[in-house]
């Protein structure tokens, strides 16, 4: 009788030991996984771009005026004044800015540009200043069609424009490379925003 006892107290502890195992098991996998930090606002243009097959690309070139990279995203000095004539980044929130890429389309920028920015302060409040520049800005001929936003390990903002189908595309490519990011704002830009410019056809923005 005793060695009944003995045993059915051994089963007990062993099952015991298993349900506790199994409760710790549950608190791993409810663990939240840390959100990773890109190294710099190139690095993550770099990513993206490199995403790309051959036959995907378009003609582009990155940097600013001092620092242009042919069909490759380029570091872009944050003192340059196309920080706002180009990426539209509102003069208030240059100061909030210290590390910088582009990438533009080679033939117009209307049909693409992206700027990424490393964000010293709120990133979020500066996305929304970037949402804010771009779709209160006064488009010349040439319009582009879409915008895309995203906050990438919290202290990345990333801002682009252009015409839907380069802007779906990388869209698709970003979301891709940082599954993690925050995508505040994915669509269309208001065509009532567009400025009434004498004569026909697209207009050049200069890079710089």
């Amino acid at each position: 009788m005793k060695k009944i006892i003995a045993m059915l107290l051994v089963l007990t502890m062993a099952l015991g030991l298993v349900a506790c195992g199994n409760n710790g098991g549950g608190e791993t996998t409810g663990a939240t996984e840390a959100v990773e930090v890109p190294g710099s606002a190139l690095e993550i243009l770099e990513t993206v771009w490199g995403a790309y097959a051959e036959e995907e690309k378009f003609f582009a070139m990155g940097g600013d005026m001092n620092n242009m990279v042919d069909n490759a995203p380029g570091k872009y000095d944050v003192a340059d004044e196309g920080m706002t004539a180009t990426l539209l980044v509102p003069a208030d929130q240059i100061a909030n800015v210290d590390d910088a890429a582009s990438l533009v389309h080679g033939m117009m920028v209307n049909h693409f540009t992206c700027g990424v920015f490393h964000v010293t302060g709120d990133a979020d409040a500066f996305a929304e200043a970037m949402y804010t520049a771009i779709t209160g800005n006064q488009w010349m001929c040439g319009m582009p069609e879409k915008l895309v936003i995203a906050v990438i390990g919290g202290e990345y903002v990333l801002a682009s424009f252009g015409l839907t189908d380069i802007m779906d595309t990388f869209e698709t490519k970003l979301g891709a490379a940082y599954p993690q990011m925050e995508l505040k704002y994915s669509e269309a830009i208001d065509l009532a925003s567009e400025a009434v410019v004498p004569g026909d056809g697209d207009i050049e923005i200069p890079l710089g």
